[in-house]
């Protein structure tokens, strides 16, 4: 696709050292007329040969290829015979889950595994039993047996293997492929004896060590987390490639357009060290024609090829190309084309595979909105019929191979359909005996480990870091010796304790990488990152485009392939361009591949403030409401640093928010202020920061500093003293010294910033109330914004908790305080929040 006038702007000039001022914008480049003009996309290109195809792959290989598309087609029939008739061959078995069927694809899932190494990974979509079969039999048939042994002793500690080592096996691969069936089909079941213990199940298994990273229930979701997991190869250097599966629908997803965008940025090939001109990645869209019921080239699309999407990114087209789904070999040869160039020069490239789903979307589908004459057409040009009849014309199998394949397949899934159904061998996991038995998984609990930078990984050493030399001649703490507070200029505030933690996580760790918006030159849009520029390479802290759904959701690919990242969203607000990245795919892959799969991400996310209603929203309690991440909101420098080490150095994910308002703050509560060597703060442990006998308040976040003010007023107008606890973190959050102080007070007072209906407090509140219940002498007072869009700037004053506010409620339910005057009754304007819905 060449573009006209397209000389590279470079300007000589340029501070290599500052990856957006290498490329100069010349205006009298750019505004000279001229054009753009699209290279031909191939549509259809012919396989292999059958010749051709004998000769390089030989005739056992394109035997298996037959074969392993007879094993998907029934392992498909077979889940839909469950569905329809509760039973498969004389078993009996009530499903309950889903079975979203490909019975039609096979050619397209088997034709891509020939193609790929174990070590290529690929991610898929919720129809995904095709891509996991052919996957995992291309892997068997071409790894050595001591690999198939171990690989099967490891998974699970030997679970699986000890179930299918009941069955008979002629050999290790045959083995295997009872361990890949059984262990699949058991995941399908919901059995603890799966890839995933059952926690996965038929939209979401996955089996890493085959290179078979998880399926996705929610349509296009795979392509931002297979970036990410490209991302990590491209960075770190590593061979092979990954493929996102998807199916058409997915083709008008935003995200994807941002993962493909994200894979194919400029930056890789112009201001990167290394030589590739993009991720390598594969975009293969498989494309049935129908997105549920919905006909994607004629009624829900506005292109008539997938393919086209290539045309609006790079100079290649994403070396996009029509395929015919129904042919393996052209598949397969397609694929090993896009292999070949993203290897070499990088990627990213896209395959519009057109195949055709014979079967319903789901077992609930009749197919209504398709005629049976499109579908009798199909069925006419099976995928199976013509490569066997293909392969039957040249000999390579015999003329009984429809029967002979047939049986085959059957008597695979014969012998391990079964084992699946049978809860004395095959049970699920058990909550009402064991309370912690999904929980146990929604944190992995191990550390992955680091590796220490090297010198191609730092652009100098710490040490000559001018920001780091500064920061080690300025005040660790935040207080004068008269007691005054000192001036920002002169302390370790919480923005420069936040960027000490983040110093010192980059030289723990090589594979730790930083990226979002305005990250690099600018120093991040709120200055945390100032400097780093010039310590880290532009593969270890890089802008992305304004695209948070692609930010978080790479993050989390990135974090599956055995890395680590720091990204950022910069405001609370824009949680919502990542909702599912975040809470459907973030919060969710580590539990969902029963502890299989570790995350290490921290999401930085700014709580702003006077930018009003769509930049200054306390958005807390949308994370914390999420199971599987952990939520993190430090108030001070000295727990932002702690803090912050602690979520860098796991393997969890985390959602780290930090206030705007509290950025120029330096350390008020710590006598000796911020240290300045590494040290970890727990995540989950809440501090008390004021003792006190006669009541207690729990602040979260910026609210510390009214509640602080509060406090004094009560001690020096009322004689009450207050005992102050900074949650510091939501989830976990250690109850205990909570709870332990109410025992003490009998009185509790919650205060944040976040709007009062939904908070995170309010769940707080209704534990504490049930665990210290008999220790209260009050109600558990929770205090928070109203339930308003929040205001502009000049209104915030009224909007967010003040000391006042925090007196007046203390005041309205707790203890009466002589002389102090409400500007307001509380009750009634709670009341009225509710009836009015403000």
């Amino acid at each position: 696709m060449p573009v006209r006038p397209g000389p590279t702007r470079t300007c000589p000039l340029a501070d290599l050292s500052s990856v957006p001022k290498q490329d100069f914008v010349d205006p009298a480049l750019v505004r000279q007329p001229g054009s753009i003009e699209f290279d031909p996309i191939p549509v259809n290109v012919p396989g292999p040969s059958l010749p051709e195809a004998r000769a390089t792959l030989g005739d056992q290989r394109l035997d298996h290829m037959l074969r392993d598309m007879v094993l998907i087609r029934e392992f498909e029939r077979m889940l839909d015979a469950v569905k329809r008739e509760g039973a498969y061959d004389g078993t009996a078995y009530h499903h309950r889950g889903p079975a979203h069927l490909g019975i039609g694809q096979e050619a397209a899932a088997v034709g891509q595994a020939a193609a790929l190494d174990i070590s290529d990974h690929i991610f898929g979509s919720h129809r995904s039993h095709a891509e996991v079969l052919a996957k995992g039999l291309a892997a068997i048939e071409r790894s050595d047996e001591r690999f198939l042994e171990q690989v099967m002793a490891d998974a699970l500690d030997g679970t699986i293997l000890r179930v299918v080592e009941a069955l008979p096996a002629s050999s290790t691969r045959a083995r295997a492929i009872q361990f890949l069936t059984y262990g699949l089909l058991a995941e399908i079941f919901g059995r603890a004896t799966g890839f995933n213990r059952g926690l996965g199940g038929s939209m979401h298994a996955c089996f890493p060590p085959f290179g078979i990273y998880p399926n996705n229930a929610i349509v296009g979701g795979s392509a931002p987390i297979a970036a990410g997991a490209a991302l990590y190869r491209h960075v770190n250097g590593q061979e092979g490639i990954v493929v996102a599966n998807m199916g058409d629908g997915a083709a008008a997803c935003g995200p994807v357009w941002e993962a493909i965008n994200f894979s194919s940025m400029h930056q890789f090939e112009r201001l990167w060290d290394q030589p590739r001109t993009g991720l390598p990645i594969l975009f293969f869209f498989v494309n049935n024609f129908y997105a549920m019921g919905g006909q994607t080239a004629t009624e829900t699309m506005g292109f008539d090829h997938i393919a086209q999407i290539g045309a609006a990114f790079g100079t290649r087209n994403l070396l996009a190309e029509v395929v015919d789904g129904n042919d393996p070999l052209a598949v397969m040869s397609c694929v090993q084309r896009k292999r070949t160039i993203l290897e070499a020069t990088g990627g990213p490239a896209l395959v519009d595979c057109q195949t055709y789903r014979q079967s319903g979307h789901s077992s609930s589908d009749a197919s209504s909105y398709r005629t049976a004459l499109e579908i009798e057409a199909w069925k006419a040009a099976d995928p199976i019929v013509e490569f066997g009849q293909r392969l039957q014309r040249a000999g390579v199998v015999g003329d009984d191979w429809q029967r002979t394949s047939h049986d085959w397949a059957r008597a695979r899934l014969t012998e391990v359909f079964p084992l699946a159904a049978d809860l004395g061998i095959s049970p699920r996991l058990e909550p009402g005996l064991d309370p912690r038995a999904i929980s146990r998984y929604l944190f992995s609990g191990v550390g992955i480990g680091r590796e220490p930078a090297g010198s191609g990984d730092l652009l100098l050493a710490p040490a000559d870091h001018p920001r780091v030399a500064q920061l080690a001649g300025r005040a660790r703490g935040g207080l004068a010796p008269d007691g005054g507070r000192l001036p920002s200029t002169q302390v370790v505030t919480l923005r420069a304790a936040l960027f000490e933690a983040i110093v010192d996580a980059v030289v723990r760790d090589r594979r730790l990488i930083i990226y979002g918006e305005e990250n690099r030159d600018w120093g991040g849009a709120f200055g945390v990152y100032q400097g780093l520029t010039e310590l880290l390479p532009a593969r270890r802290l890089f802008n992305a485009p304004i695209s948070e759904a692609v930010i978080v959701g790479s993050a989390v690919g990135y974090g599956m392939a055995g890395g680590r990242a720091l990204v950022e969203l910069m405001y609370s607000d824009f949680i919502g361009r990542a909702g599912d990245e975040l809470f459907n795919q973030l919060a969710k892959w580590t539990a969902m591949s029963g502890g299989g799969l570790r995350i290490g991400v921290v999401v930085r996310v700014s709580v702003g403030s006077k930018y009003g209603a769509q930049h200054s929203q306390d958005w807390t309690a949308l994370a914390a409401h999420i199971p599987g991440l952990k939520v993190v909101y430090p108030a001070t420098p000295f727990d932002a640093k702690g803090l912050l080490t602690a979520a860098l150095d796991g393997d969890d994910p985390v959602i780290f928010f930090e206030s705007q308002k509290l950025y120029d703050v330096g350390e008020l509560f710590q006598p000796d202020g911020v240290p300045r060597d590494r040290y970890e703060v727990p995540i989950g442990l809440p501090l008390v920061k004021r003792s006190g006998r006669d009541l207690t308040i729990l602040s979260v976040g910026p609210a510390l500093y009214p509640a602080v003010e509060a406090c004094t007023r009560l001690a020096d107008d009322h004689g009450l003293e207050a005992e102050l606890i900074d949650a510091r973190s939501l989830v976990p959050l250690d109850l205990e010294p909570i709870i332990e102080s109410v025992r003490k007070t009998s009185r509790l007072l919650l205060v944040s910033d976040a709007c009062l209906r939904g908070s995170i407090l309010n769940s707080i509140a209704a534990e504490i109330q049930l665990q210290a219940f008999d220790y209260l002498d009050g109600p558990v007072v929770v205090v928070g914004a109203p339930n308003w869009i929040t205001p502009s700037a000049e209104l915030e004053d009224a909007f967010f908790p003040n000391a006042g506010t925090i007196l007046g409620a203390v005041d309205e339910w707790l203890i009466p305080l002589r002389g102090f005057h409400r500007s307001g009754e509380a009750r009634t304007v709670r009341l009225d929040a509710w009836r009015t819905g403000a």
